[in-house]
């Protein structure tokens, strides 16, 4: 089922998020629910708070971006997983920039510099405790999506001048004066 995604503006997005655990209730339906409804908003990661649910859970399937990066093409064409209680243990490299979206600000796209390398601790599907190490894109996803989980938006690491000129567009969201092709819930819409 297609879930309606909460826009900007909502106070979930700026929360930090709860574990769970393994009694969470209707959780393999909730996962099966967050792959549909990103993958009908044409995305490549959700987190829980971003469908209204304040919980330490994020799905990421990022092989759109396997054909734009050669080098990272076998991780990314198979990248699909469920991060559930994901703790970031270490972010390491140089920071690099790359245009980001999100799937709760529509149509506001900017550069948002974050480390090349990834650590992550997380409990898969089966409730097995994994630690990974994710390099580029892939660690690009997990680190926007463990954002949502932690209560921070994109916006809020983009250079100041951008996030002043990006305002209006913000407020617009909020409001739901957006045009989207998805299902969303905007905080002060009349």
């Amino acid at each position: 089922m297609i879930l309606p995604i909460v826009a900007y503006g909502d106070p979930v997005l700026n929360k930090v998020a709860a574990e769970i655990d393994e009694q969470y209730p209707g959780l393999e339906a909730l996962i099966a629910n967050m792959y549909e409804t990103m993958y009908g908003a044409h995305g490549v990661g959700l987190a829980a708070p971003q469908i209204g649910r304040s919980i330490r859970l994020f799905v990421v399937d990022a092989s759109p971006f396997a054909e734009e990066d050669e080098e990272d093409y076998e991780l990314l064409k198979d990248f699909k997983k469920t991060f559930i209680n994901p703790i970031i243990i270490e972010e390491s490299g140089d920071e690099w920039g790359m245009e980001e979206g999100c799937l709760s600000i529509p149509d506001v796209r900017e550069t948002v510099f974050r480390k090349e390398t990834v650590v992550i601790e997380y409990y898969n599907e089966q409730w097995e405790l994994v630690e990974e190490t994710y390099s580029g894109l892939a660690a690009r996803v997990i680190q926007h999506e463990y954002d949502h989980i932690e209560g921070t938006l994109f916006t809020e690491r983009i250079k100041p001048l951008r996030k002043r000129l990006v305002k209006g567009a913000l407020g617009r969201i909020e409001r739901g004066n957006v045009d989207v092709d998805y299902p969303m819930k905007f905080p002060k819409a009349k």
